[in-house]
């Protein structure tokens, strides 16, 4: 859930709400957000499955909506995955200038160096490997990065908070008036399915969970996931807004190190900020990658897409072909560059709102496992519809954009012709290469 947006976009999250606005969309959201992790909870403890949506959808709903869940989900996954091989070379560029050398070409009026270049492709090899060789050794990964992330989080936020000054907020809204505070909270919490993308992926893994796992424990570790990312993110953003003006950093385009630096008179704590920043990368990047292999291999298993992703590696015993697929597609999106970052959450916000409304629909359909929740389940559909909402209709300010629609469009294209071919050539029995 927690990658380096905090670092690299807390302009763009300033810009649209200023850090009171800014704050309050990312806690509104991550409340918002309880029911639809609740609902998980119990629906992967009844239906432990990597396909999650899609195993829970096709239970009560015919194969096209369950693919059509399943397919959204792969994108919100997906897409994290080049964003994150992007901010590398981001990242590595504020520690060595070196790395904005040797342009190459541009996109969208961004230059591509060849070193930002190449440190996005190499980690996406890295990461590729990993997953391609095993589940546990992903998971050290995960928690080995997951530690060093909170290390150096509470070293550097503890220090902000308490060298700042609460004068730095004002103005706490980035627009005027009342009516300016509420759109800087509403523009604020737009963003924030994207960055809080991740609590459902613990359903992706449950079917490779240690055998005698108690399955409760997989709604309370959805649970936490939410909680936890909502406090990360609203204290990161009043950390950075309290030792820094942030209409400066706005206007500037710093990112949070930069802000800390130019606060503390040190390079020291940009240098644990970066390293923070890089361990959440390597993180967000694992998990995202795992989360879409794992739905893409369950979609396969299915016939819902060519059934040659459904394989399993014979020796590893992990979705080889879909861990190679998706490393080819994030390679080829990185190529973009740092253009594609802000659109992509756009995108990744409107198909996480769609993969969560199909749970929490399923949920009500199937009245799946004892022990009520039908109205969380209600609220969690009635929120994720409304997160699908505030992307397509163009009265809503921060509503898609061409480019957005465009990215949209070309992933369903890309998945009526997987769809098309898995139906035409189903293969029941595929479980190894």
């Amino acid at each position: 859930m927690v990658g380096v947006g905090w670092l690299v976009v807390m302009d763009d999250w300033l810009g649209r709400g200023g850090p009171g606005g800014a704050m309050l969309g990312f806690l509104l959201g991550a409340l918002l957000l309880l029911p639809v992790a609740r609902t998980y909870g119990r629906l992967v403890r009844d239906i432990p499955d990597a396909g999650a949506e899609v195993a829970y959808t096709e239970r009560v709903f015919p194969p096209l909506p369950s693919f059509a869940a399943g397919w959204m989900m792969v994108l919100a996954y997906a897409i994290v995955c080049p964003w994150e091989a992007v901010a590398i070379g981001n990242l590595l560029a504020r520690a060595f200038p070196a790395f904005n050398a040797l342009p190459l070409y541009h996109v969208a009026g961004k230059v591509i160096t060849v070193p930002r270049l190449a440190a996005g492709l190499l980690l996406t090899a890295a990461i590729a490997l990993v997953n391609y060789r095993g589940i546990r050794p992903s998971g050290r990964l995960q928690d080995a990065t997951t530690l060093g992330l909170l290390g150096c989080f509470a070293v550097f936020v503890t220090l902000g908070f308490a060298r700042g000054e609460p004068a730095q907020l004002a103005p706490l809204f980035a627009r005027p008036g009342t009516a300016g505070a509420l759109l800087s909270v509403l523009l604020a919490l737009q963003i924030v399915p994207y960055f809080m993308t991740g609590f459902e992926a613990v359903a992706k893994a449950s079917e490779e969970a240690r055998p005698g796992f108690d399955p409760s424990g997989f709604g309370r570790a959805i649970t936490l996931a939410v909680v936890a990312g909502g406090a990360f993110y609203v204290l990161i953003i009043g950390a950075v807004a309290f030792v820094f003006p942030w209409r400066d950093l706005v206007a500037n385009h710093l990112g949070t190190e930069a802000a800390f630096a130019r606060a503390f008179g040190s390079p020291a704590i940009a240098r644990l900020i970066l390293i923070a920043a890089l361990l959440s990368l390597f993180k967000v990047f694992n998990g995202n990658f795992v989360a879409a292999t794992r739905l893409v291999f369950a979609m396969g298993r299915r016939d819902l897409i060519p059934a040659a992703l459904g394989a399993v590696h014979p020796r590893f015993g992990t979705p080889a072909r879909a861990v190679l697929l998706l490393a080819l597609l994030t390679a080829a999106a990185a190529c973009l560059g740092d253009a594609l970052l802000v659109p992509i959450t756009e995108v990744g916000s409107l198909a996480v709102g769609v993969g969560w409304c199909a749970a929490c629909l399923a949920f009500l359909r199937g009245r799946v496992g004892p022990g009520g929740g039908t109205g969380l389940a209600m609220l969690g559909a009635a929120v994720s519809f409304g997160i699908v909402l505030m992307k397509v209709v163009p009265a809503v300010p921060g509503s898609f954009t061409g480019s957005e629609w465009i990215a949209l469009a070309g992933w369903c294209a890309l998945g009526l012709g997987a769809w098309l071919l898995g139906r035409s050539a189903p293969s029941p029995s595929l479980r190894s290469e």
